[in-house]
């Protein structure tokens, strides 16, 4: 029987770091004050962290036989046989609904909009990830589901320029990881541009080493084009939205916009290390490896709490 390591590994908690999205209506929408609405939040975010959990679980399930072939995901608990098949839908079913458990008993809204979280992966899973684009679009789209049930779920509404801000901004990371990994593989088996001109079959068959199939459609220089505009659309929507009268009017202040140099220089700090040291595969943990990136987090949080609370 796998042991609670080899579980808790399958849950990924680092990845929790991702359901931060489901708090920003605590943030932006003033509700740290409100016991009910602080009690809401936190519990939206406890059920999506269930959640999320369940469909990583799940899809190692499905990944499994790739993940051998890879030289990281083959230590997953699934592909090491470390958890079983039964094992790991059995958990993964338990997480699930402990998740819509919690959703549930804060709003049907929240509830409807976590189904819809859970429906789109599960799109994602059998077979939409391995179409050019939107594969990105999709995993976007969750961070977009995770802010709804962070604002509507709890009764708080959601701001159009906040919406749009995290969508572009969720859109340049998941782009970014896919140069990020291309970029491996070209540096693994020489190769420059995109991979159009391997005889692929529907499994990736022709290349020399494991990679996602969807890879095979993007190219290094389309995706640097795509990643510089979503960089671009972020800071340009989080800049329109701490100017909007009704933001100002929200905050009480006009001055979250001295927020907009540290979300320059955080997004430039990513794309460097995307550059530069090729890293950037893993967003949900870059942030903890790049001490840069950590302190531009941290000052933009510390900065926007601190304005919106009347300093």
């Amino acid at each position: 029987m796998a042991g609670f390591g080899a579980y808790l590994a399958l849950a990924r908690p680092a990845q929790w770091v991702k359901n931060g999205f489901v708090l920003t209506g605590l943030l932006f929408g003033h509700a740290w004050s409100d016991p009910r609405l602080l009690a809401d939040g936190i519990a939206c975010f406890v059920g999506f962290c269930l959640v999320s959990s369940a469909v990583y679980a799940f899809n190692d399930v499905l990944d499994r036989d790739a993940d051998r072939a890879h030289q990281h995901k083959r230590n997953r608990p699934v592909a090491s046989g470390a958890v079983s098949i039964k094992g790991a839908l059995v958990f993964a079913s338990l997480l699930a609904i402990g998740g819509l458990l919690l959703e549930g008993a804060t709003s049907l809204i929240a509830l409807a909009l976590t189904l819809c979280y859970i429906g789109l992966n599960l799109g994602y899973s059998f077979g939409l990830k391995h179409v050019v684009g939107l594969d990105v679009i999709i995993i976007s789209a969750g961070f977009m589901l995770r802010i709804l049930v962070g604002t509507m779920g709890v009764g708080i509404e959601p701001s159009r320029w906040l919406i749009i801000c995290g969508f572009m901004l969720t859109l340049f990371l998941g782009f970014a990881k896919r140069r990020a990994e291309l970029a491996a593989f070209h540096a693994d088996t020489g190769r420059n541009g995109s991979l159009r001109d391997e005889s692929l079959n529907a499994q990736g068959a022709g290349l020399p080493t494991p990679m996602r199939r969807v890879l095979a459609t993007y190219s290094l220089a389309w995706l640097e084009r795509i990643i510089a505009a979503c960089a671009i659309g972020a800071v340009g929507a989080y800049a329109a939205y701490t100017l909007d009268p009704g933001t100002i009017e929200l905050h009480g202040t006009n001055r979250l916009v001295a927020t907009v140099p540290v979300v320059v220089y955080g997004i430039g700090r990513y794309l460097w290390t995307l550059y530069r040291r090729g890293q950037g595969a893993d967003p949900a943990t870059q942030m903890w490896r790049d001490p840069h990136l950590f302190g531009a987090i941290v000052c933009w949080l510390a900065l926007t709490g601190w304005l919106i609370r009347g300093g």
